[in-house]
């Protein structure tokens, strides 16, 4: 066999295994459950610091916190969320999948606190992943009379810009709080209470 003939199939191995790689990758990432120990100063492999709480809720003190991704995409509703539309604004973002039992689990206390907050300048968006048709994503957020939007993002792309090294979502469910300045101010990777969800929003909302 010829050398022209023997090339396109190296690049179709070799497309196909950065393909593989990459979503490797993504599944790594999306079923990822990590725990946060007990308690103290953690320090990540790019030099940021993250209080760890014994409640599973992790926290970084205003001047060391990274800037969150620019989260931008079509929501579940056909509309479009882009975190840039939210400056000065507290956001958290929850992701979740209707597949998954602790998401089915936290959702009305998610509702609930997004409801309360709302008034007080807090945008709630979900990203939804792994729902490879939207119609049970769309039953969910009717079941539970989810009314913030969320993100349709079934491959996991948004949750990947995350920067390396900061509070990111690498569980299902994960729920973070981004401040006013658009940075990543608190993270927890498990189904999360009413009473943690305010514990992680209301210092935020304190900052001047």
């Amino acid at each position: 066999m010829s050398a022209a003939r023997r090339a396109p199939r190296s690049r179709r191995v070799l497309t196909r295994r950065l393909s593989l790689t990459a979503g490797a990758a993504v599944g790594a990432l999306l079923l990822t459950a990590c725990g946060e120990g007990d308690g103290g100063t953690t320090q990540s492999g790019s030099g940021a610091n993250f209080v760890a709480g014994k409640d599973g809720i992790s926290k970084v003190a205003k001047g060391e916190r990274k800037e969150a991704p620019r989260l931008k995409g079509e929501t579940l509703d056909g509309g479009t969320f882009d975190l840039a539309d939210h400056q000065g604004k507290v956001v958290v973002v929850n992701v979740w999948g209707s597949w998954c039992p602790p998401c089915r689990a936290e959702a009305s206390n998610l509702v609930k606190v997004a409801e309360d907050t709302a008034d007080q300048g807090v945008q709630f968006v979900g990203l939804n992943t792994r729902d490879f048709n939207k119609g049970p994503a769309i039953a969910f957020e009717k079941d539970y009379e989810v009314e913030y939007p969320s993100i349709y993002d079934p491959q996991g792309k948004q949750i990947l810009r995350f920067p390396r090294g900061s509070l990111s979502p690498q569980a299902i469910p994960s729920t973070v709080v981004i401040d006013r300045d658009g940075k990543i101010a608190a993270r927890t990777l498990q189904a999360v209470s009413e009473k943690q969800l305010r514990s992680m929003i209301d210092p935020v909302l304190a900052e001047k």
